[in-house]
């Protein structure tokens, strides 16, 4: 027989360990119910994200049709026999339809490249070999916009595993946006002078490469140094804002980070960090 003060005792121990208990089993089923939760929700972005790539495709091969019986349309329009100035009127139309297809068709590509599934292929590179052959591509473009192009590499190989052709695109991205800018200060401040300068610098420490994608524009505001990361968000007329979100998911893809230093007036630093090979 059980003594009467044992079980006392274990009555009283089990109604002090209730509450604890009760605690225990309802955070254990929060939590149950949070992960429940958040798996479905991957599941739900996932299936809108496979379904909104799957209509930009269906989209964007009628929109390519229309652009080439444009066109085709112009081409007529040039042999028609019709006064000039219809003729001049009609083609202009059609060139201003043209000019909306390749504008539809630019901006189903920047969406298709941030909402498509990203694939690696890492390989081993040297971080500089990828920033000049960059520079070397992008000069002429930043000739165009009358910008300078400064390059500083350092004196050693600076190694990291990536997928080339990606980095490239998201540096790319980068340097494209700064041009864009540059050029639009130009234009507000209605100046020629050849004073605006983009420059690409590499770097390193005992962990971690950087990039850095310099300008010398105007500046981002602190309250929108991480909305510009944000999918359609643009501080440039006639923008796709998917520029910068596709270039940090880029690096995010490599276990690196993009971040960006600015003061405003004086320019402004895209700074991308990947791990050394």
């Amino acid at each position: 027989m059980i003594p009467l003060w044992l079980g006392i005792g274990v009555v009283l121990g089990i109604v002090i360990a209730m509450p604890g208990l009760i605690v225990l089993l309802r955070r254990s089923t929060h939590r149950a119910r949070e992960a429940e939760r958040e798996a479905r929700h991957t599941q739900r972005l996932a299936e809108i994200g496979s379904m909104t790539s799957g209509l930009a495709h269906e989209i964007k091969n009628p929109l390519s049709t229309v652009g080439l019986n444009a066109q085709l349309l112009r081409e007529d329009l040039v042999e028609l026999e019709v006064p000039d100035g219809d003729r001049s009127r009609l083609t202009d139309r059609v060139d201003a339809l043209a000019r909306e297809v390749d504008r539809l068709g630019s901006i189903l590509s920047d969406f298709l490249n941030f909402a498509g599934r990203i694939r690696l292929d890492p390989q081993e590179h040297d971080l500089s070999v990828i920033v000049e052959e960059l520079s070397d591509f992008y000069h002429p473009q930043c000739e165009q916009a009358n910008v300078i192009l400064r390059v500083q590499l350092p004196p050693e190989p600076v190694l990291v595993k990536v997928d080339e052709s990606l980095l490239k695109q998201s540096l790319l991205n980068l340097m494209i946006n700064a041009t864009q800018i540059l050029e639009a200060q130009r234009d507000e401040n209605s100046t020629d002078r050849l004073d605006e300068e983009l420059i690409l610098k590499v770097e390193r420490d005992d962990t971690m490469a950087r990039v850095h994608v310099i300008d010398t524009g105007p500046g981002v505001p602190e309250d929108d140094r991480e909305a510009i990361f944000h999918p359609y968000v643009s501080g440039r007329k006639g923008g796709t804002g998917l520029g910068l979100p596709t270039a940090r998911r880029i690096v995010e893809e490599h276990g690196g980070r993009l971040e960006v230093d600015s003061m405003a007036g004086r320019g402004s630093d895209f700074i991308i960090s990947l791990p050394l090979a």
